[in-house]
């Protein structure tokens, strides 16, 4: 009765009932029995009784850790019941004396801690397994409290978190440590080193830090080592060459620096040695030649210099090689022919140079040879053709010379054959057509002569074939129309020649196909609709004649169709604007008649337009107010007339607008003025007349004019772009005046003569203008109250101001709904008075909206900030500056309206180590420029000049195409010319000049200061700190030249992540640090 009445509870009150039961029941009767039978019962039930205890206490043990755990977990373990752990409990072994030997709890999808297991109360522990599960937290320190004769300790593939507790070192026993694929971080622990008996250490895959410890060293008996992909830095230790009995190295990306230890030579047992993605820098030591057991040698994507030395040729076991993205130079080791057992060889992105030796034909086990991006020169040598395990050949971007051998056409296991970018010249050899099994065939920036191989999809598998920028002639393979697999194919630039009506048949599968600049003809055939994976179709600058089949809408994934410069006719099919994708659409240059067709306003995400040259008549549409994406909009040398129309204003993306040679008449509208991006302009050849409107003072980015040959008068605006425009952008019309060699001074008597009659207009209107906003702002407020009396309680604050964008498409509501009233889930940023968020409007543009802070009774907190910001951005129009597109101040909220910038602040990037890797160095270069240009344009362009003040890499925010933009003008000032530019503090910390910080007088060396602050930032990584002072008290006390002091500043302070800048780019980067500096 009483085991059933136990049976209903749980295990925990049962284990404790249980020992207790055994403790009363066995004392006493012992104590009883012990005075009558003494000789019988005094050597042997002691015994047992401490052993039952004991297990007992192992059982409590277990089963408390288990009602710790999840739930789900606890049922898994649903057999560990009952008074004995060596009862059938899951996971669970025992020694023979019926003590808990082992827990293997390994792939169990258990979830909880390891805090509440009472490791000493396992004394005879020998093995804990729990590989692959979901335990999280620390390590507890009494991890300790093992048992000293436990070999086994797995805990990888879990989510732990913290340090790893120096205990482990107390584990003296271990043979088998494994912590892998965790989230451990902080330093291995130098009491690693006691742990002499292990053979396999697993640290790999954690978030650890710090240097490898001397102590490593220790472990003599260690067989497997892998501490890869963590965040380990400084030099591999020397101790290392103490580890003889090592077969497997693992450090492969980490961020090691210094040079490979001559010791690495010692470990005579090695099979696997990775030490690639790091940052080890000198040569490879030669001392690596005495690995001869040596299966796989991984030392690519490090800083290695120096030559491959003759040594590797020793390797007689290796099978896998890889060097690749390295600085190694010299030749390729003729030794290299040794390894005949190689499978893969990868030197590529390295600066090798000379020749291919024949010895690369001895590797006839090869299955992959890279040896791209290099500076190998010579012929591609005829050995190439031993290589009949071959199925990966990579030469591209080389200076390799000489003719395509035609043992290449040997290599029948070939799928991947790369020749790109090098001088190789004479005809394609015809054996390539027993190449059956090529998948891809990469010919292209070669000086290739003769034919395309007719049988070149012979296998029917070819995905892509690209051969352009050659000189290759003949009409195209007959074998390419059947061949269906085509994924890519790249021949412009060629002299190809025949008929693309039977050339070409149907592609299922095809992606792209450029035939550009070739000398191909007849017309274009429906089948190209039936390419339903097609994004790409580009045939420009060849013979094309015939119509544009009106089926090509059917390929609706189009996104390029590139059909200039050709001979067709017709109309422009109105299909095409079922093209939904379609952003980029080039059909100049051919004979295409008729209108515009309307359909083409569907066109949303077109970014490119160009139908110039050709006939085209009537009006431009209305309908290119729709094309909100678009960049460049090319009408020109057509037959349009009438006016130019206004909606173009509303296409505010807008970067060049070309209309010249047309028949356009009228004015210029005054909606052009709206787009503030704009940088070139071309309304020259027309009959446009009257003056340039006054909004064009506005157009602060344009950079190219040209509005010759109209009946245009009137004095020209005051922007650079007019200024520097040559007279022959401007000649030609009724009475353009301005101070331009070539035009007439503007009369400035007659504009005081009509200064009475233009003020007495605008007293007018200014009167006629305030009476309507009176009534206006009195109708606004009655249907204000009156919705939020419906609401909430009539706000105590009444609107200041609201201005939206000219398309209507930010309203408010709009605003609120696109930020969800602002939930701090959409926050992306916060400045020094506002907290940033993203919103999406129903148009799916994506803007960021700046929500300034707000007093507790609801008043805006920085007013004055507030109001310099709309003043700055209001004034200012530049593609380095973020776009101000609305603002709003009313009583619930105040918040402007920004362009959004996809890849955030500068700051953010180089915070972010896979961000900041994919910053590459052209891209911090163009940054830089970009902050100067915004600059430069601030304090010379803008009048008056206006300074920012808190230039900082906060404030840099960066576009999808990393186009830097200058963001936060809420300290800026405008720099009056009475000089009574005094102010406070304003700006960040680290990013202003000492002398400056607390000089109440503005001045734009405050953001010179700044911006060469930034720009080292931008090249280092980090911000430079403290660096400038003590660089500048260094070199005034040194004895140093200057160019010594910049070369020593970019060894060491150069961002170490990415590859050391080469050639054109690595002198500009020393310009750009000297320019930082000098600021």
């Amino acid at each position: 009765m009483a085991l059933q009445y136990l049976s209903s509870h749980s295990s925990l009150p049962r284990l404790i009932t249980i020992l207790g039961f055994y403790i009363i029941l066995h004392f006493p009767f012992y104590s009883l029995s012990s005075s009558v039978h003494v000789s019988s019962t005094s050597t042997s039930t002691p015994t047992t009784s401490l052993l039952i205890i004991e297990h007992g206490k192992e059982a409590l043990t277990l089963v408390t850790w288990k009602s710790n755990l999840h739930t789900q977990s606890q049922y898994f373990l649903s057999s560990w019941s009952g008074a004995s752990p060596c009862n059938h409990w899951l996971g669970v072994t025992c020694h023979k004396s019926g003590s808990v030997s082992g827990l293997n709890l390994h792939n169990c999808g258990l979830i909880g801690t390891l805090h509440n297991l009472d490791f000493f109360s396992l004394p005879n522990l020998l093995t804990l397994n729990l590989y692959n599960n979901s335990f999280y937290g620390t390590i507890p320190i009494h991890i300790g409290n093992l048992s000293k004769l436990i070999t086994i300790l797995d805990l990888g593939f879990n989510n732990f978190n913290g340090i790893i507790p120096h205990q482990v070192g107390l584990l003296t026993s271990l043979s088998f440590l494994a912590l892998a694929t965790n989230h451990l971080r902080g330093p291995i622990p130098h009491s690693i080193g006691n742990l002499m008996n292990l053979t396999t250490l697993y640290l790999y895959q954690n978030e650890l830090s710090g240097s490898i410890p001397q102590e490593i060293g220790s472990l003599r008996s260690l067989n497997d080592l892998r501490l890869s992909t963590n965040n380990l830095s400084g030099p591999i230790p020397p101790s290392i060459g103490n580890l003889r009995n090592l077969t497997t190295l693992y450090l492969y990306q980490n961020e090691l620096s210094g040079s490979i230890p001559q010791e690495i030579g010692l470990l005579i047992s090695l099979n696997y040695l990775a030490l690639s993605t790091n940052n080890l820098s000198g040569p490879i030591p030669p001392s690596i030649g005495n690995l001869r057991n040596l299966t796989t040698l991984y030392l690519y994507q490090n800083e290695l210099f120096g030559s491959i030395p003759q040594e590797i040729g020793l390797l007689r076991s290796l099978n896998d090689l890889e060097l690749s993205t390295n600085n190694l130079s010299g030749p390729i080791p003729l030794s290299i022919g040794n390894l005949r057992n190689l499978t893969t060889l990868y030197l590529y992105q390295n600066e090798l140079s000379g020749s291919i030796p024949q010895e690369i034909g001895l590797l006839r086990s090869l299955n992959v040879l890279d040896l791209a991006k290099n500076n190998l020169s010579g012929p591609i040598p005829h050995s190439i053709g031993n290589l009949s395990r071959l199925t990966g050949l990579f030469l591209f971007q080389n200076e390799l010379s000489g003719s395509i051998p035609q043992e290449i056409g040997l290599l029948r296991s070939l799928n991947n054959l790369s020749l790109s970018t090098n001088n190789l010249n004479g005809s394609i050899p015809p054996e390539m057509r027993h190449l059956a099994q090529l998948r891809v065939l990469k010919l292209s920036e070669n000086n290739l002569t003769g034919q395309l191989p007719h049988e070149i999809c012979l296998g029917g598998v070819l995905e892509r074939f690209t051969a352009e920028g050659n000189h290759l002639t003949g009409s195209i393979p007959k074998s390419l129309r059947n061949c269906t697999s085509l994924l890519r194919v790249r021949l412009e630039r060629n002299q190809l020649t025949g008929n693309i009506t039977e050339d070409f048949g149907m592609y299922p599968n095809l992606i792209y196909i450029d035939l550009s600049y070739n000398n191909l003809y007849g017309e274009l055939s429906r089948k190209w609709g039936q390419c339903n994976s097609l994004t790409s179709l580009k045939i420009s600058n060849n013979n094309i004649s015939g119509m544009i089949p009106h089926q090509l809408w059917e390929a609706t994934k189009l996104e390029q169709l590139d059909l200039s410069s050709n001979h067709i006719v017709g109309e422009i099919p109105k299909e095409l604007g079922m093209l939904k994708s379609l952003f980029n659409l080039v059909l100049s240059n051919n004979k295409l008649s008729g209108n515009i067709p309307l359909e083409l306003g569907n066109l949303s995400d077109l970014a490119h337009l160009n139908l110039a040259s050709n006939h085209l008549s009537g009006l431009i549409p209305q309908q290119v107010r729709n094309f909100w994406k678009l960049l460049s909009l090319n009408l020109s040398n057509n037959r349009f007339g009438e006016s130019i129309p206004s909606e173009i204003g509303n296409v505010v993306t807008l970067e060049s607008l070309d209309l010249c040679q047309n028949m356009l008449t009228g004015e210029i509208p005054q909606q052009l003025g709206e787009l503030q991006s704009l940088e070139t302009l071309n309304l020259s050849h027309n009959n446009l007349s009257g003056t340039i409107p006054l909004t064009f003072d506005d157009l602060r980015g344009l950079t190219s004019i040209n509005i010759s040959y109209n009946q245009l008068e009137g004095s020209l605006p005051n922007l650079k772009a007019f200024r520097d425009a040559p007279f022959e952008a401007l000649r030609n019309n009724k009475g353009l005046c301005g101070n331009i060699t070539g035009l007439e001074a503007c009369n400035i008597g007659k504009k005081k003569g009509n200064k009475l009659f233009i003020f007495i207009i605008l007293l007018i209107s200014s009167i006629l203008l305030l009476s309507f906003i009176s009534y206006g702002i009195y109708f606004l407020r009655r249907r204000v109250r009156s919705r939020k009396i419906n609401s909430r309680e009539v706000a105590t604050h009444q609107d200041l101001f609201a201005m939206w964008g000219h398309d209507g498409e930010m309203l408010y509501e709009h605003i609120i709904e696109g930020t969800e009233d602002f939930n701090s889930k959409n926050c992306i940023g916060s400045g020094g008075y506002g907290i940033v968020y993203k919103a999406e409007l129903p148009t799916s543009r994506v803007v960021a909206v700046k929500k300034l802070h707000s007093t507790q009774d609801g008043e805006m907190a920085d007013l004055k900030a507030f109001k310099s910001e709309i003043h700055a951005l209001a004034e200012i129009r530049h593609r380095n500056i973020v776009k101000l597109y609305g603002f709003c101040s009313c009583s619930e909220n105040s918040f402007l309206v920004y362009e959004f910038m996809e890849k955030g602040s500068l700051r953010n990037i180089l915070s972010n180590k896979d961000e900041a890797i994919e910053f590459d160095w052209v891209l911090r270069l163009n940054v830089v420029k970009g902050m100067a240009e915004a600059l430069s344009y601030m304090h010379h362009d803008c009048s008056p000049p206006l300074i920012h003040r808190d230039i900082s890499s906060n404030n840099v925010l960066l576009d999808s195409e990393y186009v830097a933009h200058v963001s936060d003008f809420g300290t800026a000032r405008l720099l009056k010319s009475d000089s009574s530019n005094w102010t406070s503090f304003a700006g960040t910390f680290g990013y202003i000049a000492p002398e400056l910080a607390y000089g109440p007088k503005v001045d734009n060396k405050t953001d010179v200061y700044s911006f060469g602050v930034v720009t080292l930032e931008t090249i280092f990584g980090k911000h430079p700190g403290e660096l400038i002072s003590s660089l500048f008290s260094s070199a005034s006390s040194s004895s140093s030249s200057p160019s010594t002091v910049y070369h020593l500043l970019l060894n060491e302070e150069i961002d170490q992540r990415l590859s050391p800048p080469m050639n054109q780019v690595a002198e500009e980067v020393v310009v750009a640090v000297k320019l930082a500096l000098a600021c």
